[in-house]
């Protein structure tokens, strides 16, 4: 590659400096780079909630990425508009001969990235694999199309990965490379129409220190990760999805520490970590999962219900199973959800009150601070039956024995549903069951103090089997 006088490395789902592969290529190949990153309007208007979560974090992250680059003697440069108009714009002004970026594989964010190259005209346009081990057509089947089984994704992934594709990019070799600037402050979250306050950064820390912190505190626990992972109530997971999601920590980093780990909770996380590419894979060669299509198009045409109202008790909580209520409010709260829950409540959409499971895809893309579209499509699909190696149709979570299992004593049903409290372990994952006189002693009364529920699963159960019959004919 030549070397450039002047360049930009355009920060977008990377927000850090360490191993950050556009801007190591472009501090390597340039004299001077300029550190940009363009608060989407686009993006920003669509958002109802002028409290959003994902704002606020991406927010206090550029605030230490800028830091960071103050410590270097330059400085974030921040644009607020439409990126396909903004990045040629200035790159021009600075006279700058190309432009790094990270590849995005959404396929909104590929035709803007396909606009902003066709805009450049001139001046090079570079991009990189960075938010994922193996993109787009770098595995493929024998017959070279890409895989729709998960397996042997993971076994041809596990067979092609080595220290190459682990390899850290030393970009902090290059900083002297990056171009000498006047500080220059963060807009305030009130000029891009957001205000602060919902973002708990004490539980959930952003930027790249947020993200080192949990990542260091995880490697202490991650022997345990294979089983305390599926309970809510214990700290098993690794809450760095958002710092994925964003870029505040490296795929390589976390993957290399679960590859080389040794341990079967390192090689479960690595698995997970595996379907994070797959479904990142799929959406590449699929773009029409974005669009709402299922994956496997005979579902399409299910003729869900969709009654509003049980819609609307699934995303206020009411829906009288404590475990999907409890799931609930920890979304609506916190913007988090554990994963399996997203797996129960998802099911308990789709297969319990026969509601679309487009209806709640949207919902958790509005509500999940680590929304990612890849993950939250595969996700949904898999949990309705309709996406590439999905749950099978005929197999429906049962919500109470998925509470009796991974929340035996109602630990974390109490602390998001305060009102069953006082209920028995016995009767806590199903307390319409329990004898009126224990209702009346602990201060739990079915439809009264709690919601009855809004169905019945067993009778539930066999309509959705109706359905999907009639779907896959």
């Amino acid at each position: 590659m030549q070397c450039y006088n002047h360049s930009i490395c355009w920060f977008r789902r990377d927000l850090r400096l360490d191993d950050h592969a556009a801007l190591y290529h472009a501090l390597k190949n340039s004299r001077a780079v300029h550190c940009v990153f363009v608060f989407d309007s686009g993006i920003l208007d669509a958002l109802s909630d002028k409290q959003d979560r994902r704002v606020e974090f991406i927010w206090h992250s550029l605030y230490e990425l800028n830091v960071a680059l103050q410590q270097q003697g330059s400085t974030l440069q921040i644009l607020h508009g439409n990126p396909v108009e903004l990045i040629p714009r200035l790159a021009r002004e600075l006279e700058v001969q190309a432009v790094f970026c990270n590849r995005d594989y959404e396929p909104l964010a590929a035709q803007r990235d396909a606009a902003v190259a066709a805009s450049l005209s001139d001046i090079d346009f570079h991009q990189y694999k960075d938010q994922v081990i193996f993109e787009q057509s770098e595995l493929l089947t024998g017959g070279g199309t890409p895989y729709s089984v998960f397996t042997p994704y993971k076994n041809a992934w596990l067979k092609k990965l080595d220290d190459f594709y682990l390899r850290a990019y030393p970009a902090e070799r290059y900083f002297s490379s990056l171009a000498k600037l006047a500080p220059q402050a963060l807009p305030a979250l009130a000029s891009l129409g957001f205000l602060p306050g919902k973002l708990n950064v004490q539980a959930l820390p952003a930027g790249a220190s947020g993200a080192a912190a949990l990542f260091e505190d995880f490697v202490s626990r991650i022997d345990a990760y294979a089983e305390a992972r599926n309970f809510p109530a214990v700290k098993g997971v690794s809450y760095l999805s958002v710092h994925l999601r964003f870029g505040t920590i490296s795929i390589r980093r976390v993957a290399s520490s679960a590859y080389y780990s040794g341990g079967a909770g390192g090689q479960v996380w690595l698995s997970e970590l595996i379907w994070r590419d797959f479904y990142q894979m799929q959406l590449h060669h699929h773009p029409q999962l974005a669009q709402g299509d299922a994956f496997k198009a005979q579902f399409n045409d299910i003729r869900f219900p969709n009654e509003e109202g049980k819609f609307a008790a699934w995303c206020e909580a009411r829906t009288g199973y404590p475990l999907i209520d409890a799931a609930m409010r920890q979304l609506n709260g916190s913007g988090y959800m554990h994963n399996r829950l997203r797996m129960v409540t998802a099911s308990f959409l789709v297969k319990d009150l026969h509601v679309d499971w487009r209806w709640g895809e949207r919902y958790f893309a509005q509500h999940l601070i680590d929304f990612d579209l890849a993950a939250n499509n595969g996700g949904w699909q898999w949990a309705a039956s309709t996406g590439c190696d999905a749950q099978p149709w005929f197999r429906i979570f049962n919500p109470v024995t998925q509470s009796e299992k991974f929340d035996a004593a109602g630990r974390f049903i109490r602390r998001y549903v305060p009102e069953l409290a006082g209920c028995p372990d016995k009767w806590i994952h199903a307390p319409w069951l329990m004898p009126v006189a224990e209702q009346q002693r602990c201060g739990v009364l079915a439809g009264k103090t709690y919601p009855l529920p809004v169905v019945d699963h067993a009778v539930a159960r066999i309509t959705t089997l109706a359905l999907f019959k009639v779907a896959a004919g």
